[in-house]
């Protein structure tokens, strides 16, 4: 399911997105559509798209609503809960069937297109398991713009959904790629934001998933005379940055 909400910071509207939704913030996964600084005239506004799987409740639950004998999560428990969600890194050999059966899934698939590969867990996090592939057709793997991972990354959720394990997302990553990636990420959105700021024009980033939209849009969202909005239909929209003028 898909819902849109807005805030005058991505804070807030991801806040009134999880209150609204009856969700905690690891249920689902967020999309900023677009971002407007605060000016002297004009209020701060961000507006967001929320994509998750999981079933939608009210999020006050009463004693009256829950289990025989059964206690509502107290706030504290969230937020004790949430903390527990920090990724852990170090053994790489799986711990769980579930883990074995997504290590021979991965490794199956990529034998079935013919690269030779290991793979091994790379960090484990509440309700998200990283799983690390090398393999000297890494290259390949990863593809242009890390396309052909994105597409292998996919085809493991659906695995995973298939094994009765929707509330896990797997994410996979090739010689550290992912890293290497956003860090280029951030480094384009600040050199764009400058030429930006120089012709006081606009310009239109390349097609990115999700993940990439949002860390341009979260990375200039501190510079007040500049601003972002994604375009375009479908899984790869584009980013565009453009001067907003009288800015203060």
């Amino acid at each position: 399911m898909v819902y849109e909400f807005e805030g005058r910071t991505e804070k807030e509207a991801i806040d009134r997105a999880a209150e609204e939704l009856g969700l905690e913030k690891d249920d689902f996964d967020v999309e900023i559509l677009e971002t407007q600084r605060q000016g002297l005239f004009k209020r701060g506004y961000v507006k967001i798209q929320v994509h998750t799987e999981k079933p939608v409740t009210s999020e006050k639950v009463s004693v009256d609503d829950a289990g025989e004998g059964e206690e509502p999560e107290t706030r504290a428990e969230k937020t004790q809960r949430r903390g527990q969600s920090q990724p852990v890194y170090g053994d790489p050999e799986p711990k769980t069937g579930f883990e074995s059966t997504m290590i021979d899934f991965t490794e199956g698939l990529l034998e079935r297109m013919g690269y030779a590969a290991k793979v091994s867990v790379l960090f484990r996090e509440d309700r998200k398991l990283g799983l690390k592939i090398e393999s000297e057709f890494s290259s390949i793997l990863i593809g242009k713009k890390g396309k052909n991972l994105d597409a292998l990354q996919l085809l493991a959720n659906i695995y995973a959904g298939r094994q009765g394990r929707e509330d896990m997302r797997i994410i996979l990553d090739s010689e550290n790629y992912r890293i290497r990636r956003e860090e280029s990420l951030v480094r384009l959105a600040y050199t764009v934001a400058d030429r930006v700021r120089e012709s006081r024009s606009s310009i239109l980033l390349e097609p990115m998933n999700p993940f990439d939209r949002r860390l341009i849009h979260t990375t200039l969202n501190d510079i007040a005379d500049v601003e972002t909005k994604s375009e375009g239909e479908g899984l790869y929209k584009q980013v565009r940055v453009y001067y907003r003028s009288g800015a203060r």
